[in-house]
């Protein structure tokens, strides 16, 4: 374990995914720039490499990008971020508007200047996207439009009960928005809303929508309705065919950069750049413990595991930033206060299992157009059938042909949402195979007899959650920033489903807080999904 020089602060990083990674790069950089302070960030991963949830896989020469990553942002640091470490495939100039002004960038130069840098390369693809809702066993468009194909799967009855909802549930809204129910109803109507909404919603927390924070729904869709798709379907035909689409909510953006070879790519090329520059990137380690001055509120030292060794030792730390579960967090603090201790305890977490499937081939689709495909275009499929338990379906081809070993094949990932104590969860690999295998055929998608190879991946604590006693979040919040060198960032680390550009953000801010001595904590935390990246209070 790397030792801290002298006069250098060090600043300890609990996980190496963006947040974790991004703060490591920014507080080197704000410190260059500083004569009478010196930082050492140091990352601690229990994972084997870095990335977090936005890591790759890689399962003999098929890349599995855990939950599905496209690159976009509103923020034009995060994009100007992400182009400092990665060239663009394209040489040509491409026209990129957002907010109303018009960007020309031109591959070729970029990707001389990006060569520039460390003489690491990596190539980000400028990817179509599409993801349709299956449901009824026919394709749907999702965000769900009021296009003639819609109107011709769901019928004319089911259409003319939706529209009647809708109308309604524009005259007569839900005045307090107590719960996701009520917040979907609002935009949607009643029947939408239980014809795509709760059933899926449902089906990926594993609780009914009506015991979900509203908040859920302002933090993931905040800004989409009915309206907002419609204006969208009518114009987007007339706007500038670019990537960057600050005016576009993000469940509606159409292209995005992806790393040539996954997620994961980005980051592995940002740990080596912060090794590079000072810091330690420390795999299977994980924070354990935590020694605390309850009297001054700072974090004196952090107890580390060597996962493999299973030594444990202590380190020094000048800062303490953490993307690691809350829940984990608090036990590190037994004095906590037991308001604190029970709010923690009491937060939700939702599990992940991404099955990677290669198969010859998938089985034949109709389309609107009469032509018959043996590819479906997707990036994502959203499982809608009750009948079955996958909750999406990713098509990795799709995402870069990068990702796929052989280009005659077709490499799946079908994504199941659990609790560790579930069944599911306790599912063999062979078990989880079967299972899924059986339900792709049930819905109709693959032949079993098609099947050529297949792996499984399990990511615990994959989504907070806006129920238990998230409600409460607040208490844990306030005692937790009053420690003048404990910064909280990321999705885990806020208790907060941020997409991987918001994590980024608040460890920019939790950076910039470190190295000028100036903290803001409403800064990180204002950090959202909306289109200045501020929550609505």
């Amino acid at each position: 374990m790397t030792e801290s020089s002298n006069n250098k602060q060090k600043v300890v990083i609990a996980g190496a995914g963006p947040a974790g990674l991004t703060l490591a790069y920014e507080v080197l950089q704000e410190s260059q720039m500083l004569d009478d302070k010196d930082f050492e960030p140091v990352l601690y991963e229990q994972d084997i490499q870095v990335g977090g949830i936005s890591k790759t896989v890689n399962y003999k020469g098929n890349r599995m990008d855990i939950g599905g990553h496209r690159f976009f942002s509103k923020s034009d640091w995060v994009m100007d971020w992400w182009a400092q470490h990665m060239s663009y495939d394209f040489a040509e100039e491409e026209e990129i508007t957002y907010q109303n002004k018009t960007r020309i960038i031109s591959g070729k130069s970029h990707s001389e200047k990006a060569a520039e840098t460390d003489g690491l390369m990596g190539k980000m693809l400028l990817r179509n996207r599409l993801s349709r809702i299956y449901f009824l066993r026919k394709f749907f468009d999702y965000p769900i439009s009021l296009s003639i194909e819609t109107i011709k799967n769901l019928g004319v009855v089911r259409m003319a009960k939706i529209g009647v909802a809708y109308v309604w549930s524009r005259v007569f809204p839900i005045r307090e928005e107590k719960n996701l129910e009520d917040f979907l109803i609002n935009r949607f109507g009643k029947t939408l809303y239980r014809t795509f909404f709760k059933d899926y919603t449902e089906k990926v927390w594993g609780i009914e929508c009506h015991k979900i924070s509203a908040e859920w729904g302002a933090q993931r869709i905040k800004g989409l309705s009915i309206v907002s798709a419609i204006k969208h379907a009518l114009f987007s035909r007339f706007q500038n065919n670019s990537f960057r689409q600050k005016n576009v909510e993000t469940s509606l953006i159409e292209k995005f950069l992806y790393p040539q070879f996954g997620p994961g790519q980005m980051w592995e090329i940002v740990a080596t750049k912060v090794q590079a520059q000072g810091a330690s990137v420390e795999l299977k380690h994980r924070v354990t413990g935590l020694e605390v001055d309850y009297d001054n509120k700072r974090i004196q030292r952090t107890k580390v595991l060597n996962i493999e060794t299973q030594e444990e030792s202590w380190v020094d730390s000048d800062y303490f930033v953490s993307t690691m579960p809350v829940k984990h967090l608090v036990r590190m603090m037994p004095e906590a206060p037991n308001d604190v201790k029970e709010v923690a305890e009491g937060l939700v977490y939702r599990d992940f299992i991404t099955l990677g499937v290669l198969l010859k081939k998938l089985k034949k689709s109709k389309y609107t157009d009469g032509s018959d495909t043996e590819m479906l275009p997707d990036n994502w499929i959203y499982i809608q059938e009750p009948e079955v338990q996958i909750g999406r379906l990713q098509i990795f081809n799709n995402w870069s042909p990068h990702l796929v070993a052989d280009k005659d094949t077709v490499w799946l990932g079908l994504e199941y949402f659990c609790n560790e104590e579930d069944d599911l969860w306790k599912m063999n690999e062979q078990e989880l195979t079967k299972l899924a295998i059986s339900e792709l055929e049930t819905i109709g998608l693959i032949d079993a007899d098609d099947v050529l190879d297949h792996t499984v991946h399990k990511v615990e604590k994959t989504y907070p959650a806006y129920f238990g006693s998230y409600d409460d979040f607040s208490v844990v919040r306030e005692y937790l920033d009053g420690f003048d060198n404990l910064f909280l960032v990321g999705r885990n680390g806020m208790h907060r489903y941020n997409n991987q550009d918001h994590s980024m953000l608040t460890a920019r801010y939790a950076a910039q807080a470190i190295v000028s001595g100036e903290i803001d904590r409403d800064k990180i935390w204002d950090v959202n999904v909306d289109d200045d990246y501020h929550e609505e209070k």
